[in-house]
């Protein structure tokens, strides 16, 4: 089952705050960025955090999953607590680093 639009939708709902957050779909699923990070990552409309020490006191209660075949284990972030998730992304917003630019290919 695929990731929906809706839920993608409802995601940034949650965690908006001070930060700017961008989707993008990939392979069918989503990635989560704020400001400009790959923070969430969404799939079938189940929201998912890496497994980091610094968020670990935060998820202590938290379920964790596979967000797709060949993944590490994440933590599963229970999206409807809005105030807990907006931590959330606060933290891991300040330890993810941006993505390297890819290199182009001059033909």
């Amino acid at each position: 089952m695929a990731t929906s639009l809706n839920f993608i939708n409802f995601v940034c709902e949650q965690i908006e705050g001070p930060w700017n957050i961008t989707y993008k779909k990939m392979f069918g699923e989503y990635m989560i960025y704020v400001n400009e990070k790959p923070v969430i990552i969404v799939c079938d409309n189940t929201a998912f955090v890496k497994k980091v020490p610094e968020i670990s006191n935060y998820m202590e209660n938290a379920s964790t999953g596979f967000p797709y075949k060949g993944a590490k284990e994440h933590y599963i972030l229970d999206i409807d607590n809005n105030e807990h998730s907006k931590i959330i992304v606060k933290e891991l917003e300040k330890i993810t680093p941006l993505p390297k630019s890819k290199k182009k290919i001059s033909k």
